[in-house]
C-alpha cells in the first residue's frame, strides 16, 4: 500500500466512526425523551393510584361511621323499648329509627361497593406503575451504555443499549395498554 492509500484508507474510518458516533448521540438522545415520557407517565400512575387510596378510605370511613350510627341506633331502640315499653312516643320514636336504620343498610351496602371498586383502580394504576417504572429504569440503562459507547468507541455496547432500550419501551408500552 502507498502512504496515499493509507491516508485514505484512514480518512475513510474517521468519517465512518464519525458517522457511527452521531448515530449513537441521536440515540442516546431519543432515549433520553424516552425515558422522560416514561417518567412523567410513572408519576402520573403513582399519583392516580394514592388518589383513589384516600377517596377508598374516605368510603371506608363513611361505610364505619354509618355502621357505628347505625349500631348506636340499635342501643337506643333496645333502651327505649326496655325503658319506656308501650309508650306511644317511644313506639314511633323507635319505629322512625328503624326506617333509618333499613335505608343504611343500602347505604352500607353501596359504600362497600364503591370502597372495592377505588382498591381495585388502586391495584390498576400500581400495576400500571410498575411497568412504568421497569421501563424507565430499561430506558435510563440504555442511556448509560450508548453513553459508554462514545467513550470506548465499541459498537456492541451501542446495540446492547438500543436492545435494552426497545424492551424498556415496551414495558412504558405495556403501562399504556394496561387495565
Amino acid at each position: 500500500m502507498e502512504a496515499s492509500e493509507i491516508s485514505e484508507f484512514m480518512e475513510q474510518q474517521e468519517k465512518a466512526s464519525e458517522t457511527h458516533m452521531m448515530a449513537v448521540s441521536f440515540s442516546i438522545s431519543v432515549l433520553a425523551v424516552l425515558v422522560a415520557l416514561v417518567t412523567v407517565l410513572s408519576h402520573r400512575a403513582h399519583t392516580a393510584a394514592v388518589l383513589n387510596q384516600s377517596r377508598a378510605s374516605d368510603e371506608w370511613n363513611l361505610y364505619q361511621a354509618k355502621k357505628i350510627r347505625q349500631s348506636n341506633i340499635a342501643t337506643t331502640i333496645s333502651l327505649l323499648q326496655v325503658l319506656k315499653p308501650g309508650d306511644a312516643a317511644a313506639e314511633k320514636q323507635i319505629a322512625d329509627f328503624r326506617q333509618h336504620t333499613s335505608k343504611w343498610d343500602s347505604d352500607l351496602s353501596e359504600s362497600e361497593h364503591r370502597a372495592h371498586a377505588l382498591e381495585m383502580q388502586v391495584e390498576a394504576e400500581e400495576h400500571r406503575a410498575s411497568r412504568y417504572d421497569a421501563g424507565e429504569a430499561l430506558l435510563q440503562i440504555g442511556v448509560v451504555l450508548a453513553s459508554i459507547t462514545l467513550l470506548t468507541r465499541q459498537r456492541i455496547y451501542w446495540l446492547v443499549a438500543l436492545a435494552i432500550g426497545l424492551v424498556g419501551l415496551g414495558y412504558g408500552a405495556a403501562g399504556l395498554l394496561a387495565h
